[in-house]
């Protein structure tokens, strides 16, 4: 077994540095500027709230993606309306990119007059971490759901193969005067980006999250790649990741979401070409502004008392961590700073360092 090696932070980095170096990464892939520091900005504010499976531990399998063509640099994003609904083609674009248009699309059409609006992704680049995705659209006074399918990476117990993806899911909703909460999960018992980076890192993982290609149960992350995913809570787990199917795979079905190389899990887990869907509400045609917000001041109130002191709200903890960021910069895993460091001699970008490490 793989010897438990905590990653050692070494310096901070300033995070606009690191959006700079990355923007300039993607812009060496062919992507266009713009593209570019929007997918920049979207994996720099993930590592910063704490989404390390999904922060810049992703950026050098991006590039693999992108150099491999899984990713289209150069996606041309198109879209179609309907009421209370949107159909964007997002041309195989990263999700960093097709993510970040798809809420302001959502948005034009709320403020438009639409109540509603449900938004069919196809052919999507992984979204990376949807909490962020989800956070920018209540940040603009929207709720919204949104989840991505993935290739079958989930067994129940006994299955020999993994059955359906692990589905990941996300909302995020605006609270009157105070963050929004922000609630993100796979339908897995961990997502696979833990597995990835611990089999990055040496790492074993714990038990219970996954099985080998035997369908035994396993605590190590290369073996655990290999084989499945266990799902959250059993069957219902289960039953969350066929919500997703129905809503992030049929509702964006064309000709080649049938194709099977759609179920090909790629070693680096960073799939391309995937269907997605967004569902965003505008609160105060359902509500009074004023009742929804004391409405959901009152459950949380409720909620952060129950906890005696040691509860808190989805989002919340993100928020304290990108204040603290934004004065004191951010520590990356060593290993995460060895493979960028890599990375960028190989494209000609040199990685910036770290400041001296301060209190």
């Amino acid at each position: 077994m793989a010897q438990n090696r905590p990653a050692r932070p070494a310096g901070r980095y300033d995070p606009r540095a690191l959006e700079q170096w990355t923007a300039q990464i993607f812009q060496a892939c062919g992507v266009p500027a713009e593209h570019a520091i929007e997918a920049a900005a979207t994996l720099v504010r993930s590592e910063v709230r704490d989404y390390k499976t999904h922060g810049m531990t992703r950026v050098a399998s991006y590039v693999e993606r992108l150099q491999a063509g899984d990713f289209n640099a150069r996606a041309n994003m198109q879209h179609r309306s309907f009421p209370g609904g949107i159909v964007l083609d997002a041309d195989g674009a990263m999700g960093q990119v097709a993510g970040p248009y798809a809420v302001r699309l959502g948005r034009q059409a709320l403020a438009a007059s639409a109540a509603s609006v449900f938004i069919a992704v196809r052919a999507c680049g992984h979204l990376g971490a949807l909490g962020i995705h989800a956070l920018r659209a209540a940040e603009a006074g929207a709720f919204c759901i949104i989840g991505q399918r993935t290739p079958p990476l989930l067994a129940l117990p006994g299955f020999p193969r993994a059955a359906i993806g692990h589905n990941p899911i996300a909302f995020g909703c605006p609270v009157p005067g105070a963050d929004p909460v922000v609630f993100d999960v796979a339908c897995s018992v961990a997502a696979r980006g833990h597995i990835l980076l611990a089999a990055r890192e040496g790492r074993p993982i714990p038990e219970g999250w996954a099985v080998d290609a035997s369908g035994s149960p396993t605590t190590e992350a290369k073996a655990a790649l290999q084989g499945a995913l266990l799902p959250m809570g059993g069957h219902k787990g289960i039953g969350i990741a066929m919500l997703v199917e129905c809503l992030a795979g049929a509702m964006t079905a064309t000709a080649a979401s049938l194709a099977p190389e759609k179920n090909i899990v790629p070693e680096s887990g960073a799939v391309g070409r995937q269907g997605a869907f967004l569902w965003m509400l505008r609160p105060d045609a359902f509500a009074d502004h004023d009742f929804f917000g004391q409405y959901m001041s009152q459950w949380m109130e409720t909620y952060l008392a129950a906890g005696g002191g040691q509860a808190r709200l989805p989002g919340s903890r993100g928020r304290a961590l990108e204040q603290d960021a934004a004065a004191r910069g951010i520590t990356l895993p060593t290993a995460t700073e060895h493979e960028l460091t890599g990375l960028g001699a190989r494209l000609g970008i040199p990685f910036p360092h770290a400041a001296a490490k301060r209190a």
